[in-house]
């Protein structure tokens, strides 16, 4: 059903971490079950540990999925995993499905910071973003990712949102949510939702906030750092992280990975 392709470690070794290493590319094989129903579909693969292509290898994890089998319905369940490498059942039974696209150069940063916090990431900024246009960090290429998302966005049981668009317009974001899964609600109530799921109340929230996940991961490494899951969560808080030569960089790969989609990121 998969295909695995090791790389060269010579080229990645520097992108990897002690608890995320011996990168991998998988590659859906089986497309019986093929979501963009177009024949030529070519699915696009992800960068992966090669130990049990896991999240984080050599240190104890909770058995997630179990986890997520046994709760009850229904049920919220998150994945940075891109179309391929998820379950077929969600495009032959088809539960709902919403999918957050956000800016590269924004998710870089972002990732940047939880790459060195919770994988245990010790190189530097240049070898980090190297990898992102090398597409060799995990869970790469992060573009295509999301270019693949967009392409079966007509279908029925898919929501495609773009992170800036709930940063900005909220209220307009969660009446096209509430549309989607059918649901009604009076003006106090959609106030309330949308203070609840304002940035800098969810990151007072433990649960939003993942302090036991961030807690659990640094115990396992071994590390204890004051960093928060939720950072920031601005728009374009790249220009104070990310060099400018890399900017220019980043900018060039993502119109070059976009040719031939009209899919287009929110800036």
């Amino acid at each position: 059903m998969f295909r695995y392709n090791a790389l060269n470690r010579d080229e990645v070794k520097r992108f990897e971490t002690p608890y995320s290493e011996n990168f991998m590319e998988v590659h859906l094989e089986d497309t019986a079950v093929n979501p963009t129903g177009d024949s030529s579909w070519k699915p696009v693969h992800c960068i992966m540990p090669s130990r049990v292509c896991a999240f984080i290898s050599n240190i104890e994890k909770p058995d997630t999925i179990g986890k997520v089998e046994k709760m009850p319905r229904p049920r919220h369940i998150k994945s940075h995993l891109p179309l391929a490498l998820l379950p077929k059942q969600l495009w032959t039974v088809k539960p709902k499905i919403v999918y957050t696209a956000r800016n590269p150069k924004d998710v870089t940063t972002s990732f940047m910071h939880h790459y060195r916090h919770l994988q245990g990431f010790q190189g530097s900024q240049e070898d980090f973003l190297d990898g992102i246009l090398a597409d060799k960090i995990m869970y790469c290429p992060q573009i295509k990712h999301a270019t693949e998302f967009w392409s079966i966005s007509h279908l029925d049981h898919l929501l495609f949102l773009h992170y800036e668009d709930m940063k900005r317009h909220l209220p307009e974001v969660l009446q096209k949510v509430c549309r989607f899964f059918g649901k009604s609600y009076i003006k106090p109530q959609l106030d309330g939702l949308e203070k609840h799921l304002m940035f800098d109340t969810m990151k007072d929230n433990n649960a939003a906030n993942n302090r036991a996940l961030v807690a659990q991961v640094q115990s396992g490494m071994g590390i204890s750092t004051d960093f928060k899951f939720m950072r920031k969560g601005q728009v374009g808080s790249y220009k104070d992280e990310l060099p400018e030569e890399f900017v220019t960089k980043l900018e060039e790969f993502t119109q070059y990975q976009l040719l031939g989609s009209q899919f287009l990121y929110k800036i």
